[in-house]
């Protein structure tokens, strides 16, 4: 999918990290690498949860900033669309071909606004989300300046104590400034508990969803009295995605970290107090390293260190071996337990990271390997997008 890219102006180890056709053993570390096979197998385990519970997927291009990676979601998972947490990001993804852009967040300040209200004039819907009176005549100003039209979603803050409103009541006031602006269609409500999605256990994580769900069927039930009626009822995450498809008041999903998964999510605890990575999704997203050094009997070093991976949600783990251990790292140090002296020198190991999506925006490509091959390289489009 990345006919963008001319790999012949490219060469590996200065500019690209491997080409089509390598062997994987041959590909420059450190890197992300994704394994195609459980890639696709997680995109339409989720597409066909989607389309069997009657809901929408809106895949969350935050997670893997790719619009090579969106479309294998919306040809292999059957994603409507995309949602992007800023303008520049969701730009790429418009500029990309992608037709259905939601910047899942505020856009407030005047030169962003203006450049969400050209958005519409690459092809594709434009959605955003209002938590502020003020915020809906700027728009409106933006879209009716630049001859388009932005649709608007209300956000509530259902439990995760960022953006969004409260109360039913502001729901409904906002939508109706919506409703009425020149230049604005009301879409409905985005309404994403983020703050439980890494709860260990099941239960934990169901009961602040029932609390959200409640809080969100009121204020759909309070816009309905006002006849105003959601398009779009959004959320749902990787942790939670069950639960508001069960809602029966939710009807679009965003997950993001499904396709990847990563450590911190993967420890997290099914209805049976299985761990998510072992058997509801795979992990397909590496960190490929190379041992450099083995000077110490019982640890050897590798190049993946601070500057290859995010480790605010804890430490990779080293995927398919448990003689090994990622201890420790520095700017361009990773540590590794060794205490048999397995490794050797050049030996490559594949990390799993503690959290995808701020890895993922250190990198500026994947590698995707099927069978010990480089299939393809697909550019990480979003990187550093972040205005």
């Amino acid at each position: 999918m990345s006919t963008q890219v001319n790999f012949e102006d490219y060469d590996v180890g200065y500019d690209i990290p491997a080409k089509p056709g390598m062997d994987e053993s041959d590909i420059q570390t450190p890197c992300l690498i994704l394994d195609l096979d459980a890639l696709e197998r997680n995109v339409k385990k989720m597409g066909d949860y989607a389309i069997e519970h009657g809901m929408r997927h809106r895949a969350h291009g935050k997670m893997h900033k790719s619009v090579d990676v969106l479309k294998l979601q919306q040809d292999m998972g059957a994603a409507v669309g995309v949602c992007c947490q800023k303008v520049s990001e969701a730009e790429v993804f418009a500029r990309g071909g992608i037709k259905d852009v939601m910047v899942s967040n505020q856009v407030t300040e005047p030169a962003k606004i203006r450049r969400l209200a050209e958005m519409p004039k690459f092809g594709c819907r434009v959605l955003v989300c209002v938590d502020d009176p003020e915020n809906v005549k700027a728009l409106s100003d933006a879209a009716v300046a630049a001859g388009t039209q932005i649709e608007a979603l209300v956000e509530i803050d259902c439990g995760a104590g960022r953006c969004g409103v409260s109360t039913t009541q502001d729901v409904v006031n906002i939508a109706k400034l919506i409703d009425s602006a020149e230049g604005l269609k009301f879409a409905g409500i985005q309404a994403y508990q983020g703050a439980m999605q890494h709860m260990d256990l099941y239960l934990d994580r169901k009961e602040k969803l029932d609390a959200a769900i409640a809080q969100v069927a009121d204020a759909v039930n309070g816009l309905k009295s006002n006849a105003l009626e959601c398009d779009i009822v959004g959320g749902g995450g990787t942790g939670s995605y069950y639960f508001e498809s069960a809602s029966n008041v939710y009807n679009e999903l965003q997950c993001g970290s499904y396709a990847f998964m990563d450590a911190d999510y993967g420890r997290i605890l099914d209805e049976n107090g299985k761990r998510i990575d072992d058997g509801e999704w795979e992990n397909s997203l590496f960190i490929l390293t190379t041992v450099m050094s083995h000077s110490k009997a019982d640890q050897a070093i590798v190049d993946a260190g601070l500057k290859a991976q995010s480790v605010d949600s804890g430490l990779p783990f080293v995927y398919g071996r448990d003689d090994v251990e990622y201890l420790k790292c520095s700017d361009e140090h990773g540590v590794i337990g060794d205490p048999n002296s397995a490794l050797k020198i050049n030996d490559k190991l594949r990390l799993v990271p503690g959290h995808c999506d701020p890895t993922c925006n250190v990198h500026d490509w994947y590698v995707g390997v099927r069978n010990g091959k480089v299939e393809t390289v697909w550019p990480v489009s979003a990187r550093g997008r972040a205005y």
